[in-house]
């Protein structure tokens, strides 16, 4: 199989919060990230997967990450070899095992194979006689929160010697009918994160325009966000720059010569729930993140994340979605064999697959439950931490258009994104959205950001 030019846009997270932070980032790039810069190094088509291409910073040579890295594939060639749908659910599998296997002490895998927090278990709406039993068979309280929506999740540690998905069972006999699950991570990135140092802070105060949430990992500065309105919050620890979240963040809010953003006069909240580290990104803090989104007053949310149904992480949209906030999520680039992703799949959520210039969907794209919209997941570009911009892929890129789309609406937005839909077959929903909204990735090949 060969391949094109390919790097991943890197992320993952964690769940505490932590002060709020301005937009941080810095110069350099995470593990990999560079081979996709336009412009810049990059490996020859057909150069095998994993060979090393360049060192960054003295460290050793970044090796080029797999075609099926998660949440989006950059590039500078748009026209790549994409597996086929089971090799990219094993390929999904893989991904997993590799994550679990490089964060023993801090994951496990649940019995379907999905990453889950080591040594936690979340309870919804326990009381008070509900935590004594459970202390009385051998769980330990680790955290007890409750949001502003109502949501309290409680955090129990297993007792001691019974691993977590025993202790699942063994909660659900001490109390039955109890609401509880495993603190699932989210499409975490294969590799480690390299913490980058943050950058001056931004403007955060916006003249106008529609308040957008991104749950994702922290964004970096660049020159398309030098005039956005940008807040970041870290729920992972400290806001730490990635890749992806910068990218997404520029096709949200970003405005540069020969590059534009959707909505670059909008206010952009981050709810950072990674904080740089593979093991991070549970639907604890991604429950946090989005409470933290609606709190603040955010119309419309996008999470570009993937994973499994999880009865917190349910919870959260939904109290989210009673607030009267939309809330848009990539349907995922493991292929229509693989499961339905959440959380596109939720009810009321609106989820977004990726097409070409020609309006195929990519042969990479999810399915999820349902699919409500289609917007351009290649052949576009979008910032590079560290500087410059890159060719990106995937369907984490389609669901900021459909975002930013939503969020400039003045009035009755769903309905409003619906009517300039452009019908394309089933596969996409109510149409395809913001089908020129593409950012030509040729003007900006020697373009550098600082």
């Amino acid at each position: 199989m060969r391949h094109g030019m390919l790097a991943s846009l890197l992320l993952a997270g964690m769940a505490v919060p932590a002060a709020a932070q301005l937009l941080p980032g810095g110069p350099g790039q995470l593990p990999g990230e560079a081979v996709g810069r336009l412009g810049g190094l990059a490996a020859p088509l057909g150069t095998p997967l994993g060979t090393p291409l360049f060192g960054q910073s003295g460290n050793a040579p970044a090796a080029l990450p797999r075609a099926s890295e998660p949440l989006g594939i950059i590039g500078v060639a748009s026209d790549i070899a994409i597996p086929g749908g089971r090799s990219l659910v094993a390929a999904r599998r893989d991904r997993q095992r590799e994550l679990i296997r490089n964060s023993r002490k801090a994951l496990f895998a649940d019995p379907t194979g999905n990453p889950a927090r080591t040594g936690e278990l979340l309870a919804l709406d326990i009381g008070e006689a509900d935590a004594r039993a459970l202390t009385a068979a051998g769980f330990a309280i680790l955290r007890d929160n409750r949001g502003a929506d109502g949501v309290r999740v409680t955090v129990l540690q297993p007792p001691r010697g019974v691993t977590v998905s025993k202790a699942l069972r063994r909660m659900a006999e001490t109390l039955p009918g109890v609401a509880a699950d495993y603190n699932h991570v989210y499409e975490p990135a294969g590799s480690n994160l390299r913490p980058m140092a943050l950058a001056p802070a931004m403007r955060t105060e916006a003249p106008g325009g529609a308040i957008i949430g991104l749950v994702d990992g922290g964004v970096g500065a660049h020159a398309s966000l030098r005039g956005a309105t940008i807040e970041q919050r870290g729920f992972a620890g400290a806001v730490t720059a990635t890749g992806h979240g910068t990218a997404i963040a520029s096709l949200l809010v970003g405005q540069a010569p020969h590059f534009a953003g959707v909505a670059p006069e909008g206010r952009l909240l981050v709810a950072d729930i990674y904080g740089g580290n593979p093991a991070n990104g549970s639907a604890e803090s991604i429950a946090a993140g989005l409470d933290w989104l609606g709190r603040k007053g955010v119309h419309v949310v996008n999470i570009s994340l993937v994973g499994p149904a999880n009865i917190l992480l349910g919870r959260a949209i939904a109290a989210l979605q009673a607030r009267g906030v939309l809330v848009v999520a990539a349907v995922g680039n493991d292929g229509p064999a693989a499961p339905p992703m959440y959380p596109a799949s939720y009810a009321g959520v609106l989820a977004v697959t990726g097409v070409d210039a020609r309006g195929r969907v990519l042969a990479e794209a999810g399915r999820a439950a349902h699919v409500d919209f289609a917007s351009p997941g290649t052949d576009m570009a979008a910032a590079l931490l560290g500087g410059g911009y890159a060719a990106v892929r995937g369907t984490s890129f389609a669901a900021p258009l459909v975002t930013a789309r939503l969020a400039m609406q003045p009035r009755d937005a769903l309905a409003a994104v619906i009517a300039e839909a452009v019908p394309a077959g089933k596969l996409v929903g109510h149409g395809i959205v913001c089908g020129a909204c593409r950012n030509d990735p040729g003007p900006l090949a020697s373009r550098k950001s600082h």
